[in-house]
């Protein structure tokens, strides 16, 4: 007996590879196209927040010195009553402050302040990180979280399966001595040419998918909850010990500032000390922190009640400078001061995939080929549709039929197992579509010898 009687004969193995490949590609594809549309979008916030928004974002320089930032944030609260709740000095010479008050009706504005002068500029509602609400909509739509917890797990399910794609893709252009694998478009028109668009497209960008698949897989639920969770106990996420010594409460950094290092996001915030002294002022607390030697762009989060800390955080473009800084509000002493070298390895590196995928981390030439990479993913669903569109007999879905030899050899087995388990959402998935298959093809052979 030959070892490919053994195994699943190649032709069989390739028929059923690019089954997966096909149902899993139109599975996927509404998903694909949000991300990579959203995605696209995304980069380009802070440029578009600046455009949508100059007027209140800009300033015109001045020659005398900024006021106080009790003065600011006074003008903000004459103009917009409520409780202050975060304060962001001006991060250049020609940018507004901004002031995030609590209103009594419970919504928080963000107020635009002129740092030279304390004209309120203008307001918006509070939208956080994205910046403004536009962008918030944008990022919320990226990641479904519109149609609740569901949604955060199909777009996780959809970024492991894009993954797998690429490397099923991989596996069926690679020319095992035929006439395929093209690196360019050969075919002039029908079909024959989307199905090269399709193939060149994904061979010159499936790096750049993985990369953004794998980097926006940290923000996930169950795939982000366990990678965090293992992270930290294995100590190369948030290295343990900065509130070994000190009392804290349940609030995590991410509800008490608007962007701090994905790897500190649910750690618990310290408390501060004597809840009956006299909280530090506004004044004394930028002072501090500046001294401290914090960069432009960061924000103030105010204590959040008697045994709260001031909390200075800042998310540049450059991370090697981004920071965290806990202040007890009483006697203004450093409890917790973090950047990017206090990290675990495995929190740099995933701080670091996270800044660019943000297009961040080298300014436009960044934001540009990972735009390139989302219009490559929009190209690839498209050409994917199009392709199903041609081929598809009248009335019927087109899926390529079940290989006549359903054994497979087990080393693509093993890959199938290891992938589901490294990616729970899509090993479920898996099982479900096994499933089906299954119902299928006993639904067919019971009909045959019916």
């Amino acid at each position: 007996m030959t070892k490919q009687t053994l195994n699943a004969p190649s032709p069989a193995l390739y028929r059923a590879i690019w089954r997966w490949h096909f149902i899993a590609g139109l599975v996927v594809l509404p998903f694909v196209l949000i991300l990579a549309v959203t995605g696209g979008i995304y980069l380009f916030k802070d440029e578009i927040n600046d455009a949508a928004y100059s007027r209140l974002r800009f300033v015109e320089p001045a020659a005398t010195a900024p006021l106080l930032s009790s003065q600011i944030t006074a003008e903000a609260l004459d103009a917009h009553p409520g409780t202050l709740k975060a304060y962001t000095p001006a991060a250049a010479s020609d940018r507004s402050a901004e002031v995030d008050i609590l209103g009594a009706d419970g919504l928080k504005t963000t107020l635009y302040v002129d740092p030279y002068t304390g004209e309120v500029l203008g307001s918006l509602w509070d939208a956080g990180a994205p910046g403004s609400p536009a962008m918030y909509v944008v990022r919320k739509l990226h990641s479904l979280e519109y149609v609740g917890w569901i949604g955060n797990r199909l777009i996780e399910m959809a970024a492991g399966w894009m993954v797998l794609l690429v490397a099923t893709g991989i596996y069926l252009w690679w020319p095992r001595g035929r006439k395929v694998g093209t690196v360019s478009i050969k075919a002039s028109r029908g079909r024959p040419w989307w199905r090269d668009l399709h193939a060149v497209t994904g061979l010159y960008t499936g790096g750049f998918i993985v990369f953004l698949a794998m980097t926006g897989l940290p923000w996930s639920s169950v795939w982000g909850g366990k990678f965090y969770e293992y992270s930290y106990a294995l100590g190369i996420g948030m290295t343990d010990g900065y509130w070994s010594k000190l009392p804290v409460s349940t609030q995590p950094v991410s509800d008490a500032v608007d962007r701090a290092p994905w790897i500190m996001e649910n750690q618990p915030m310290p408390l501060s000390g004597a809840a009956d002294g006299v909280p530090q002022k506004l004044d004394t607390v930028v002072a501090k922190v500046e001294d401290l030697g914090i960069v432009p762009g960061y924000a103030i989060s105010m204590p959040n009640g008697p045994e709260g800390v001031f909390t200075a955080s800042v998310y540049p473009d450059d991370i090697t400078y981004e920071r965290v800084i806990h202040l007890d509000q009483y006697s203004g002493e450093v409890l917790f001061d973090a950047d990017l070298a206090d990290l675990g390895m495995l929190g740099r590196w995933a701080e670091w995939g996270i800044s660019v995928h943000m297009g961040q981390e080298w300014g436009l030439l960044n934001q540009i080929v990972l735009l390139l990479a989302c219009a490559a993913m929009v190209m690839l669903c498209c050409s994917a549709a199009v392709m199903w569109w041609k081929r598809r007999p009248s009335g019927a879905l087109g899926v390529p039929p079940v290989p006549t030899d359903w054994r497979i050899p087990r080393t693509l087995l093993l890959m199938a197992v290891a992938a589901g388990i490294f990616f729970p959402l899509v090993g479920l998935s898996m099982l479900v579509l096994a499933a089906i298959e299954i119902v299928l093809h006993l639904s067919g052979r019971r009909l045959r010898t019916a």
